[in-house]
């Protein structure tokens, strides 16, 4: 049982450089931001497509979501986001790559997931609380779009950048 956790902390250059882009990704939520301007699903996707130990690819922005979400705490949809996050990883991992496709399906998967979570926590549950609490959030859906697509190709195209310059496999 130690060997297979010993095994699976023990990093390659290539996940080492995955893992610090996702810290860091993570870490940008820390500074000042338009609201939902967040590396949330490319972290996601980029994971899942890039990690090739399937456990990696959760466990690594799992981590780095509860690092900063110590500074930024936790809230009762968290859950949600955490969720959202999971199965954006999980289709990241279905294509092994980020494409555009991908960032806008992951980025409707994380507004429903997550509206659908705060419309059960705090909306009536009822259809006019239903529609009431997505027209609302429709406004944040623009600005988490416009910051998964940024992170998206930042995270694709420096991972690329600096894996040919440190010629990882």
């Amino acid at each position: 049982m130690i060997e297979i956790a010993k095994s699976m902390f023990t990093l390659s250059k290539k996940e080492k450089v995955l893992f610090s882009f996702v810290i860091i990704a993570a870490l940008t939520r820390l500074v000042p931001h338009p609201p939902n301007f967040a590396p949330i699903t490319a972290m996601s996707l980029f994971a899942g497509a890039y990690f090739r130990r399937k456990q990696l690819a959760f466990i690594v922005p799992l981590i780095a979501m509860l690092i900063s979400d110590l500074f930024l705490g936790f809230y009762t949809i968290s859950i949600f986001v955490y969720l959202s996050f999971v199965l954006i990883t999980w289709m990241g991992q279905q294509r092994n790559r980020v494409t555009p496709k991908l960032v806008l399906l992951g980025s409707v998967l994380f507004f429903l997931i997550s509206n659908l979570g705060v419309w059960l926590l705090y909306y009536p549950k009822s259809i006019e609380g239903l529609l009431t609490c997505f027209a609302l959030a429709i406004p944040f859906f623009a600005t988490s779009l416009l910051g998964d697509i940024f992170y998206s190709v930042i995270m694709v195209f420096g991972f690329s950048a600096v894996s040919s310059r440190l010629q990882l496999a």
